[in-house]
């Protein structure tokens, strides 16, 4: 760990400045998102696919994915708010990424298995998968939010961009293995079918890979990384406590109405960005079996079926291995055109490359549509924070985190609650239409952040120190 900073003299007030991480330090701060990232890989991949296995329907698949949004709507403020006000031996953000670590891989483990756990509690085993399915993704907000609040409480603000953009690769890295995992794992044998009512045995092992992974990962960024303590806080802040005052858990509200007004802009960009994602993860099975692979909708049991389950997993494993390259070049290309023209130019190719999954009929070919969305996915996970951090207080770091998230899951929620009917009423049940519809929000979401959201204010010398810190 890099020399921290002096030690905290309250008879004088001079602010200190943080000093800089080397990029091995960053990495070792974020490596546990590449597990976090991996769970949710295999949950985005497969979550419809098991849904359809234990016999929902397409129209019913958005209503069970509201599970993941409502979740982080009430997850992520609450623990960014008691992250804001954790002070333990252990550090301020480690203890919650390590209770979500170890619950999430408990339902890892559960969740494929759901027919097997309804058999011996003679329960329903759609109610049991949508159990295990919350049980991982409160687990996993419960993990995620402190990784984000660790960037701005680790790093200076001229390194926000690149320990985000760190995070994206190791993002990446992690969704590129548990989206193609299964599909691996039929390719070494590993039989992708089950009886009607039960999950293939190349998904169940890919959950049991990534809950190792997830649990490793995490414990690797507690052993490598040491959080500053209240007093070298307190020197960065001038000399004034950071924990002085503890706030309620009734503060969020307040908090959500004092919002940096950046941050409202940026939650409209969100707003249509994460509806598009939604949309995408949710309905891309479905589109693929019916327009691509020519099967009828009701049609989830058969091995044609599975195949588009296995392709869904590659297509989204490819977009994330894309989304590692353009993570790299996130800031160069921000020293050029700027941070909020970067991210809008990202949004119109990921919108560009959800259309023209439409018009693009040969599944070999369908990489090419990913190219765009690995540009928006990279840019998505990074550009946004890098564009807020500036305007959060330190002290209040992790619950604007969280409260950010509700410009991410609230979208969700109102997709998953009228996408199933909107794809079954108005589309006949033919999934890609919807997807189109995503792809043209992903675009309008370019066109507003063009007009709304500020240019950064940075200085060159600035920019330039993000540029030195990409290079290991």
């Amino acid at each position: 760990m890099a020399e921290m900073a002096g030690k905290y003299d309250a008879g004088k007030s001079v602010r200190k400045k943080k000093p800089n991480l080397s990029m091995l330090q960053i990495i070792n701060m974020s490596m546990g998102f590449l597990g976090i990232q991996m769970a949710f890989g295999l949950q985005n991949g497969n979550a419809s696919r098991i849904l359809a296995n234990f016999g929902a329907d397409v129209h019913e698949l958005s209503w069970f994915w509201l599970v993941a949004p409502i979740t982080g709507l009430i997850v992520q403020p609450i623990i960014g708010h008691m992250g804001d006000n954790t002070w333990s031996p252990l550090g301020r953000r480690k203890p919650y990424f390590l209770i979500g670590a170890v619950l999430c891989a408990i339902g890892l483990v559960m969740l494929p298995n759901a027919a097997s756990a309804t058999q011996m509690m003679a329960a329903n085993v759609l109610l049991m998968a949508v159990i295990f399915l919350a049980m991982m993704d409160a687990s996993i907000n419960v993990a995620m939010e402190p990784f984000r609040a660790l960037v701005g409480d680790m790093l200076p603000k001229h390194q926000a961009t690149v320990g985000f953009s760190v995070q994206t690769i190791l993002i990446g890295i992690g969704a590129v293995i548990g989206s193609d995992l299964p599909n691996w794992l039929t390719k070494l044998g590993v039989s992708n079918a089950a009886p009607k009512g039960f999950v293939a045995d190349n998904v169940i092992y890919a959950f049991y890979i990534g809950a190792a992974v997830l649990i490793l990962s995490i414990l690797y960024t507690i052993v490598t990384t040491k959080e500053y303590s209240p007093e070298e806080f307190a020197s960065f802040e001038g000399g004034k406590p950071i924990a002085e005052h503890k706030s309620k858990l009734s503060d969020i509200f307040k908090d959500f109405r004092n919002a940096p007004s950046q941050m409202k802009k940026l939650g409209v960009v969100q707003f249509f960005s994460w509806f598009a994602l939604f949309t995408m993860w949710v309905f891309t099975t479905s589109a693929l079996a019916t327009h691509h692979f020519g099967l009828s909708p009701e049609d989830t049991h058969s091995v044609e079926f599975n195949k588009a389950g296995d392709l869904t997993g590659s297509l989204f494993g490819s977009y994330n291995f894309y989304a590692i390259f353009f993570a790299f070049a996130l800031t160069p290309i921000a020293k050029f055109i700027g941070k909020k023209q970067t991210h809008a130019l990202a949004l119109a190719c990921g919108g560009l490359g959800l259309i023209s999954m439409y018009f693009i009929k040969d599944i070999h070919s369908l990489w090419i549509s990913m190219v765009g969305l690995g540009f928006a996915w990279a840019s998505i996970l990074a550009m946004p924070y890098a564009m807020l951090i500036d305007s959060i207080p330190q002290k209040k770091m992790g619950v604007y985190m969280g409260i950010f998230n509700f410009f991410i899951v609230i979208p969700q929620i109102i997709n998953g609650v009228f996408g199933g009917p909107i794809v079954s009423g108005i589309f006949g049940k033919q999934a890609i239409d919807y997807i189109v519809v995503g792809g043209v929000c992903m675009l309008i979401g370019a066109v507003v952040t063009m007009v709304f959201i500020k240019s950064e204010d940075e200085t060159p010398k600035e920019i330039e120190e993000e540029i030195q810190q990409v290079h290991f």
